[in-house]
């Protein structure tokens, strides 16, 4: 008898099952893509303004654009890693290329707020990787994911080269060398040798990005997902935003629909809560839930759901709010005249950098010395 009335509360809990609630909400896939679009194609008028630039420097002002796009500093993250200590440390804007500075703040702040956010909204090289993963399951119909013994050990690359770059900076530094480097013409030229690294790309460096694009199509989100420290950074910062994505066991009907879409591979369907490096928030797990409040965003200790659309907005809005304060504060532009910048355009290839920590204490030597 026991087990006849076992037997029948296990059927009638799966037909209350049987009956979901249907997700009424509408997915965010499109506002996203969107979102993506807008701002590779904002960084692609941004490469296009500075190669006139640099065209300006390298005819001696003959030809092309003394305008310097400010935004094109975005992609100095090392560069503004060290202005946001030294900024930390003195309270000063240090003048050369204080646009990533506030680039770098707005993508912090927002990725502490509803976490790795930047990666699967507004990072160029993440919207280009999501797309080469999306072709390649399209064609072949399948999704390559490597085995834990081989993921693990590959995840964690990206996590040594940040703490090599934040044991460089942070702990090996001194305050003296920290602004000496900032100071010093490597810096304040930083951008236009980064575009020659392009133009002129060598042989090896093609070879490296084009095996990372083949590897890309291969395994999804290769680079991203193994190699980029800026998404080992933001990835740490999940562990302490108070905002994430939390499944409802009661409601949940097992489909599996969210773990099949996440791009980062994250066991959505199995968790309580998403609790991962991996997580961009892309909310794709979320879209695809087909039962009403079951996946939804929620700040730790509350009840209450957010509403997906104001991760969006908070994303969108919160970066160009931070990076907008920097162009009405008057720091935007940085410091260093066009007239500097064709000074040293000349002596572009004798200017490096320390490639090493005997150089950093070198480095160090030289800049207490100077004092």
């Amino acid at each position: 008898m026991t087990d006849k009335i076992a037997r029948a509360e296990k059927n009638t809990g799966k037909a209350k099952k049987a009956k979901p609630k249907k997700n009424p909400e509408k997915p965010l896939t499109n506002w996203r893509l969107g979102v993506q679009i807008a701002f590779s194609a904002l960084c692609i008028w941004i490469g296009i303004e500075f190669h006139f630039f640099v065209e300006y420097l390298g005819s001696g002002g003959e030809t092309g654009s003394a305008y310097r796009p400010p935004g094109v500093e975005g992609f100095l993250p090392i560069s503004s890693l060290m202005s946001l200590y030294y900024w930390t440390q003195t309270g000063v804007i240090h003048f050369a290329h204080p646009a990533g500075l506030f680039i770098l703040i707005a993508i912090l702040a927002i990725s502490i707020v509803f976490g790795k956010t930047f990666c699967s909204w507004l990072c160029p090289v993440g919207f280009i990787s999501e797309m080469l993963g999306d072709f390649a399951e399209k064609v072949t119909g399948k999704r390559l994911k490597l085995p834990a013994w081989l993921d693990y050990p590959l995840r964690s690359l990206k996590y040594l080269l940040l703490a090599f770059f934040v044991y460089s900076i942070f702990f090996l530094m001194t305050a003296a060398s920290l602004k000496a480097f900032l100071d010093s013409p490597y810096n304040l030229i930083a951008d236009v040798k980064m575009y020659y690294f392009f133009a002129d790309i060598t042989r090896v460096s093609l070879m490296v990005i084009a095996s990372l694009f083949v590897l890309s199509l291969l395994i999804r989100n290769f680079w991203c997902r193994f190699l980029c420290p800026y998404g080992a950074l933001l990835g740490l910062l999940n562990f302490i935003s108070p905002n994430r994505i939390k499944r409802n066991e009661q409601s949940c009907i097992d489909c599996g629909k969210c773990a099949k879409v996440c791009p980062s591979f994250i066991k959505v369907d199995q968790v309580k809560a998403v609790w991962s490096d991996e997580c961009t928030t892309c909310v794709k797990c979320v879209d695809v839930c087909p039962v009403a409040d079951t996946l939804e965003f929620r700040t730790v200790g509350r009840k209450k759901p957010i509403d997906k659309r104001l991760v969006a907005a908070v994303v969108v809005v919160g970066f160009m709010a931070i990076t907008g304060l920097g162009m009405i504060s008057g720091y935007w532009s940085g410091g260093v005249s066009t007239e500097e910048y064709l000074h040293h355009h000349q002596y572009k290839d004798a200017y490096g950098h320390p490639t090493g920590t005997s150089e950093i204490e070198e480095l160090n030597e030289e800049a207490e010395a100077g004092k």
